[in-house]
């Protein structure tokens, strides 16, 4: 049975091709848009996905072009934009990537309003529109904004490191302000770190970044002194539902789990003793953070539930870059 046509945008990445799959499971029929650029001969793994011959239609579209998503989007009940620049060695500047993101997603909401069909946008943000501020609070919800400023002073000079975090709050807020203005029901969903399976033939980067310790990358283990994980699975799901959800309104933190560098380490060893899991020695000079806890209160009160802990995301990701030769 077919639910209806929802669109996805940037259908190639990571966690868009796996919502893909998701909601092809789930009954959908699924538009999804890729860049001009792209190969098509490279896709094999979104045209082979089960139901995809039949409920998946792939069309090209760039945030550099707003205006190109109009036909991925006509006659679709919802979008779930997932679409972000992130090329972190691009040479184009923070105000250049900015208003890449921000127009682009301006042409898509605009295509929802024409669509005359578009019920709902759900829009991928990320727990970096949350997270930088100088507030110290021990715990923070969807109604924290991070500081641009704090960002740009804390990366410093790193301006590709910085350029990230800036469009992702510049973009998201931009989005509420173009759908209030126009009365387009739109909702957010904050991820924290991805982590588990993928099926994408590249390995992903928030995925690779948990994986330090499996690697032993001790250059890298401090950016894990205190993480907020959620699993792939877990975050389509909550795309799903909250599109689906009738009172759904404003963002949702989406976040599992929660641990220390530490108590990583310590799970990780007693879990995968093959690898070079680093010991409690080896991590006292690693401080932690100093932000506070992600809440995901709002989307649990809605009536969601995490399926899968530390242990099911770690277990997924290693069994996947197995598969396809990273470890």
């Amino acid at each position: 049975m077919e639910k209806g046509k929802v669109c996805v945008t940037g259908g190639t990445g990571f966690f868009a091709s796996w919502l893909i799959k998701r909601l092809l499971q789930d009954g959908y029929a699924v538009n999804t848009t890729i860049r001009p650029s792209s190969d098509h001969r490279n896709i094999t793994y979104l045209t082979d996905l089960p139901g995809a011959s039949e409920r998946l239609q792939i069309f090209n579209a760039d945030l550099d072009k707003p205006d190109s998503f109009g036909a991925a989007i006509e006659g679709c009940i919802g979008v779930f934009h997932v679409a972000h620049p992130t090329d972190f060695e691009s040479q184009e500047s923070e105000e250049t990537k900015i208003k890449k993101a921000v127009n682009g997603t301006f042409g898509i909401l605009q295509a929802c309003l024409n669509s005359k069909t578009v019920k709902r946008v759900v829009y991928t943000s990320s727990s970096a529109s949350v997270t930088f501020n100088e507030k110290g609070l021990d715990i923070m919800d969807e109604n924290i904004w991070s500081d641009v400023d704090y960002v740009r002073r804390i990366f410093g000079d790193q301006g590709p490191a910085s350029s990230y975090p800036i469009s992702k709050i510049i973009t998201e807020k931009a989005a509420f302000e173009f759908a209030g203005k126009r009365g387009l029901d739109l909702v957010s969903i904050i991820p924290t770190w991805i982590h588990g399976p993928f099926f994408c033939p590249f390995f992903p980067g928030s995925v690779r970044r948990s994986m330090v310790m499996i690697f032993g990358q001790q250059d890298r283990y401090k950016y894990l002194s205190k993480t907020h994980f959620v699993h792939t699975d877990d975050l389509a799901s909550a795309h799903i539902f909250l599109f689906e959800y009738p009172e759904a309104q404003g963002r949702y933190i989406c976040s599992g789990t929660e641990i220390t560098i530490d108590k990583l380490a310590e799970c990780l060893s007693a879990r995968y003793p093959e690898y070079p899991i680093p010991t409690a020695d080896t991590l006292k000079g690693i401080t932690g953070s100093k932000s506070g806890s992600l809440s995901s209160k709002k989307l649990l009160e809605a009536g969601f539930e995490f399926k899968y802990g530390i242990e099911e995301m770690f277990d997924a990701a290693i069994q996947c870059c197995k598969e396809k030769g990273f470890l």
